[in-house]
């Protein structure tokens, strides 16, 4: 059968096409200036992204935004930031803070069980708070103490090899309840036990301040830290590591501390608590060696290349009053096998800009940390009062994760309690840190990206920069876009 078309169907033919092809012409064009929007074609949604921002202003506190579109196509307009699941680093432990004597006495005794209850919550339970999971605490008295005191504490002149009169008591008070009750929001979280000071009657001047501790106390002491664990364990807290010295070069101090060379304490690690943690079958405690500044790399070092005092180490542990984050990475580049963790920094009254702060701990702390190997990152005071305290001769104006005015009752979150969350909230216990890859033409951003175990995908990223910065998220099939407004910090969690 033939077709027949005729003249005015085909004229009616040529007008469409003419129509069509201008219509594509003037609404599919290139840009007329770099200002000018580029209106995607609608695309369906593969999946949401899950955001939290904090802006250096404070006008955003980590606030849950609306959810980003997971999509298949890369907009063409901004930078890519290309995040490789198939290549992973070190795997993480969690972040948090230490719960010191002090902070333990304020959130026991100065919040009735419905405030506590409340903000540990915020504190600890990752549904509806910031899900910290990782804590150090002070085995004994530290400078953020109701008093001085060890758990085997003496008169002048006596001694106790047997350990007999070793007590929990003093951590009894306030440091156990505040922790079962952190244990039953979160039962997986890590513990870090680290001293200040052993019992005098352990040490050179008998004293808890300065000193050093008697070689014939080597092995008493290693029971010591045994002892502390099980005695732990048997109120239903679980100790995972433990460092055998709080800053181990800082001996001259007025409240609790002892001198411990790298030479002491490799020979009390390979010697005697390694030994004696590794005969304790009921126990599972990873030592961590050092626990003090940047820029002392080789005491760490230095023990690691002991053959044997590396077999009982799990790894190092770094503070932030001195020296530089790059130091992990040395200390990782010499021992790649070994854990690296980041135990001690403390704001204070000398930095209280927000804005500042913020970008201080993402660039150093948090960040800084996990691109230079860290397991961990933890503040010092979980929380603080109005007056920097209680002290123990410490420090006269450091700032606590949350402050609690003993007065009022009163709880203010600060910068410390937003840098944690930005991190605790997407990243879990077991992540491993994976690879991301920036455009060139995003400058002054700072990112690092994790997968959790679950198979989430988690971004931190900060904007160093005065203006808005708008970058696309490319994933394996997996785009989306964002923009983060100045000096400020936004968490991405997506599937």
């Amino acid at each position: 059968m033939k077709l027949h078309f005729n003249r005015n169907w085909n004229k009616s033919i040529v007008l469409i096409s003419v129509s069509l092809f201008f219509f594509i012409f003037l609404n599919c064009k290139g840009k007329d200036t770099p200002d000018d929007p580029i209106i995607n074609p609608p695309l369906p949604d593969i999946g949401k992204a899950k955001v939290w921002l904090t802006r250096g202003d404070k006008l955003k506190l980590f606030s849950q935004e609306s959810d980003l579109s997971v999509r298949t196509t890369v907009p063409e307009e901004w930078p890519v930031i290309t995040v490789d699941t198939t290549i992973s680093f070190q795997t993480v432990d969690g972040y948090g803070a230490a719960l010191t004597g002090s902070s333990a006495y304020l959130l026991n005794r100065k919040l009735d069980a419905q405030e506590r209850d409340v903000i540990l919550n915020k504190l600890f339970n990752q549904e509806t708070g910031i899900g910290i999971s990782f804590l150090r605490l002070t085995m004994g008295a530290s400078d953020f103490s109701l008093s001085d005191f060890t758990y085997n504490d003496l008169q002048t002149g006596q001694t106790d090899f047997a350990l007999d009169n070793f007590s929990l008591d003093q951590d009894l008070l306030d440091v156990v309840p505040v922790l079962k009750e952190i244990v039953n929001i979160s039962p997986d979280i890590f513990l870090m036990g680290s001293p200040w000071s052993p019992p005098a009657w352990m040490k050179t001047n008998n004293s808890l301040k300065g000193g050093k501790l008697r070689t014939d106390s080597y092995e008493v002491y290693a029971d010591y830290f045994v002892k502390y664990i099980r005695e732990m364990k048997s109120q239903g807290i679980n100790i995972t590591h433990v460092t055998p010295q709080n800053e181990p070069l800082y001996f001259t101090a007025a409240y609790p501390c002892m001198e411990m060379q790298s030479g002491d304490q490799m020979d009390f690690i390979k010697n005697h608590l390694g030994p004696k943690i590794e005969a304790a079958t009921d126990i599972a405690v990873k030592i961590i060696n050092y626990d003090h500044n940047w820029d002392n790399t080789q005491y760490s070092i230095s023990l690691l290349n002991d053959t044997e005092a590396n077999t009982y180490t799990a790894g190092s542990a770094f503070h932030a009053y001195a020296g530089s984050v790059s130091a992990m990475s040395t200390v990782h580049n010499a021992h790649p096998d070994k854990e690296l963790h980041f135990t001690e920094i403390s704001g204070g009254a000398w930095a209280v800009n927000f804005e500042d702060n913020l970008m201080w701990y993402m660039r150093n702390i948090f960040i800084g940390t996990a691109n230079n190997w860290s397991r961990s990152a933890l503040m010092w005071n979980l929380a603080l009062d109005e007056n920097f305290g209680p002290r123990n001769n410490g420090c006269s104006d450091c700032r606590g994760v949350i402050t609690i005015n003993q007065s009022t009752g009163l709880i203010t979150l600060n910068e410390e309690y937003y840098a944690i969350g930005h991190f605790s909230k997407v990243v879990r216990p077991g992540a491993e840190r994976i690879s991301l890859l920036y455009a060139q033409s995003l400058t002054n951003i700072e990112a690092v990206a994790f997968m959790n175990t679950d198979g989430s995908k988690a971004l931190v990223v900060t904007n160093y920069d005065s203006a808005f910065k708008t970058f696309t998220v490319k994933q394996g099939k997996k785009v989306f876009s964002y923009s983060i407004p100045a000096k400020s910090v936004v968490s991405i969690k997506w599937d």
